[in-house]
């Protein structure tokens, strides 16, 4: 078998977890923390962008059986994939941070009610909660979309936030005796006058649910993922709708039988604690997912064995490299080149890409290592494919091909991530095409056409988003920009002149 071949069919999969659903599970690596998180003791899963957290989303429904054989349902409260659920709530969104509270709580409450009635658990619990739902139009069909289900309860959230002014009624059936509620729900503490009315608050629904998946010794999963992706366009909306929803996380939690779980970038995370949260040191069923080197290399060797050809062509058996982290490294280095630029003061080839995948936060995560080492099985592929001389030795891969990826990452990692996400600050990085890697306050300030003072600022808010990173005496800083942004810039090794 020729090189190749190989090249031709390698894939080390998609970057974006939703899109190899099919796949994950062949070469997703089980780690203490995943262990954790499938055994129950988790409900924050924290992590930077790329870093897997959506990968753990999409496999904890992939074993949706396993957790069922252990009294355990999955609720899903955001699309895996197409438009987030919670998109919608950016053209009209809730008016304060009470009115999210009850959105959360009456949205999860829904679909837990749906959960429920599906998998016909039965008793007195249920069909009280099914009558209050009914009886107020919110218990969802079977088939309802996720955004409308949504739409629904934020109608109904706005609608009814004083209860006093709201009649009701209760009635027995006839049949069962079981008390028919007619009326509306209380976000609110109930009042002996309220209680006297036939109210049911919304945390008394929790309570019923709680009882009935009790009785029947179920519990239920309630899955969020996307939340970056749904709040996008406001940060304001977004860390309402965040502070929000781990108010209402911290009241569901007495809730022994309903576990809310979150899945969410440290970021995003990092950005409402800096605000004050008083709530998040009652947060204490959390993970934090970080890569180093060693794991990194595991994946991407497990992501290599995933390709049959790969294998035969390398005559190893799959199982004995995984099981031996020495052999791992052997192998890693069978297929890659010892150093992609040689020399003694050099990098290894796993440190140099390490390098070249992160951005000034440190944090390298899978999702760009994934984009950029299929570019380099494209770019080395073409090069055979012209017939160019193939890499020496064992390896697959030449020095060159690596080098040749590195464009493509960059305009993937510039364009479509950093200014998808903050297209405000689009306007100051793009100044900075061909001009020298190392800026200072007083060269920032003559690029950008601003004052000392606005450019200290901006050059601020670029650090912070990971476009910069911050060298030198405080009060007299320098900013450096990471390997994975140049190339796409056309920028210049040195520092700029002042």
């Amino acid at each position: 078998m020729k090189k190749l071949d190989v090249l031709q069919d390698l894939s080390f999969g998609n970057q974006i977890a939703e899109e190899e659903k099919d796949t994950l599970k062949d070469y997703f690596v089980q780690t203490t923390s995943w262990r954790r998180i499938l055994r129950g003791e988790i409900d924050i899963v924290y992590g930077p962008k790329g870093s897997g957290k959506s990968a753990i989303y999409v496999l904890i429904q992939d074993y949706a059986d396993h957790l069922f054989d252990q009294n355990i349902l999955l609720v899903s409260a955001e699309n895996v994939r197409g438009d987030p659920a919670f998109k919608s709530l950016t053209l009209d969104p809730p008016t304060g941070e009470r009115e999210f509270i009850n959105l959360w709580k009456l949205y999860f409450i829904t679909l837990i009610a749906r959960a429920i009635v599906d998998f016909e658990i039965k008793g007195s619990a249920v069909e009280k909660l099914k009558s209050v739902l009914e009886e107020n139009d919110l218990l969802p069909a079977k088939t309802s979309a996720l955004g409308a289900i949504l739409k629904t309860a934020q109608a109904y959230v706005r609608k009814y936030t004083n209860p006093s002014s709201i009649e009701v009624s209760m009635e027995a059936n006839p049949v069962s005796d079981i008390p028919k509620f007619k009326g509306k729900l209380s976000f609110d503490q109930l009042t002996p006058d309220t209680e006297k009315k036939g109210f049911i608050s919304i945390d008394q629904l929790f309570s019923l649910a709680d009882e009935a998946l009790g009785s029947a010794k179920h519990k239920i999963w309630v899955l969020l993922d996307r939340l970056d992706v749904a709040f996008d366009e406001s940060s304001e909306l977004e860390q309402n709708a965040l502070r929000a929803l781990f108010r209402a996380y911290r009241d569901i939690r007495k809730h022994e039988n309903i576990l809310v779980k979150v899945f969410l970038r440290i970021d995003i995370w990092e950005r409402i604690a800096d605000k004050g949260f008083r709530e998040a040191t009652h947060i204490s069923r959390d993970i934090t997912l970080r890569w180093d080197k060693n794991s990194l290399q595991n994946l991407i060797v497990r992501r290599l064995l995933n390709n049959k050809k790969v294998v035969d062509f390398y005559k190893v058996e799959k199982n004995q490299v995984l099981e031996d982290h020495d052999k791992q490294s052997e192998f890693f280095y069978r297929v890659f080149p010892d150093q992609v630029e040689v020399g003694e003061k050099q990098s290894s080839t796993i440190d140099w890409m390490i390098k070249r995948i992160t951005d000034s936060r440190n944090e390298p995560a899978p999702r760009e290592l994934i984009f950029f080492l299929n570019k380099v099985a494209e770019k080395q592929a073409a090069r055979l494919e012209r017939g160019e001389d193939e890499p020496a030795g064992e390896t697959l891969f030449d020095r060159s091909a690596f080098k040749e990826a590195m464009p493509e990452l960059s305009e993937y990692r510039t364009t479509k991530m950093l200014y998808a996400e903050y297209s405000d600050q689009k306007k100051f990085i793009e100044k900075l095409h061909g001009e020298k890697t190392e800026q200072s306050i007083a060269s920032l300030s003559v690029l950008w056409g601003i004052t000392d003072e606005e450019a200290k600022k901006v050059a601020s808010r670029l650090t912070e988003i990971g476009f910069f990173e911050q060298r030198g005496a405080k009060d007299d800083p320098t900013f450096w920009v990471p390997f994975i942004y140049r190339a796409h810039l056309a920028m210049v090794q040195g520092k700029a002149d002042e």
